[in-house]
């Protein structure tokens, strides 16, 4: 299930896209389909190793175009392996709720996207977020878990300031293009998770609603497809967040 429209990114095959912290690789597989030159990039070996075998049968099933090609980058989000203005297009989805150093891998995205390129970031939206703080201490503390909490205003921030000089000249600040909200259905489940325990997943309620998101994105039912656009803007639990890197004036995005 994605998180990030791609018609919005404005990617077309051929785009060179980084799907940073790609986790399973959802993003990364749906650019792949789309013609993209691809590349998956995520700290975890194990995770990174299941992208890439994925990569492999889509290609051999004939479900990308052709051109399309796909591979996989470990490494760390504060120091990416890439050139300068190296991808069209970026996607960092429910990322960086988990760094520290948050602003430090926001300015590295913003240097290796082109100039005229675009950046999709998503996070954790900030009430449904709070709920789930407030109902279970577990939600958040765990390993590798959720580190703080944004507002659109404060991720808005960072990021158009990512990459301006620190003088106040002219440079690469960033150009907020807008926002939306996903997954509606899924803050409820996580609601229940929180209350119940995040790690009961034998709980009745918690089972009865996780069999509702497995029909949702196998299925697509109509009813949950209508219910997930009246609930994406209310309570939906990520927001995205869109933006374009700034073109010198010599210089023409395509």
């Amino acid at each position: 299930m994605l998180t990030v429209d791609f018609d919005r990114l404005g990617l077309r095959a051929g785009d060179r896209i980084l799907d940073m912290g790609c986790g399973g690789g959802r993003h990364a597989f749906e650019a792949y389909r789309r013609g993209a030159d691809v590349v998956a990039f995520d700290m975890d070996a194990d995770e990174l190793a299941g992208v890439l075998e994925l990569f492999g049968a889509m290609k051999e099933a004939g479900e990308v175009p052709e051109g399309a090609s796909a591979d996989i980058k470990q490494g760390d989000a504060l120091a990416l392996p890439f050139g300068d203005g190296e991808f069209d297009r970026i996607v960092a989805a429910e990322v960086l709720e988990h760094i520290w150093a948050d602003v430090d891998a926001i300015k590295e995205l913003v240097r290796v996207l082109r100039p005229g390129g675009t950046l999709a970031i998503t996070v954790p939206r900030w009430f449904p977020e709070v709920v789930n703080w407030k109902l279970s201490a577990d939600y958040h503390n765990a390993p590798g878990g959720h580190i703080r909490i944004y507002t659109d205003h404060e991720l808005i921030d960072k990021v158009t300031k990512a990459g301006a000089p620190n003088d106040g000249t002219a440079g690469t600040a960033m150009i907020f293009e807008g926002k939306d909200y996903a997954h509606g259905l899924h803050a409820p489940y996580w609601w229940i998770k929180c209350a119940v325990g995040v790690e009961n997943d034998e709980h009745p309620a918690a089972k009865a609603y996780h069999k509702l998101l497995v029909w949702e994105i196998m299925k697509q039912p109509r009813a949950l497809r209508l219910a997930s656009k009246v609930l994406d803007p209310v309570i939906g639990k990520s927001m995205v967040l869109y933006f374009r890197k700034p073109i010198s004036a010599p210089e023409r995005d395509v």
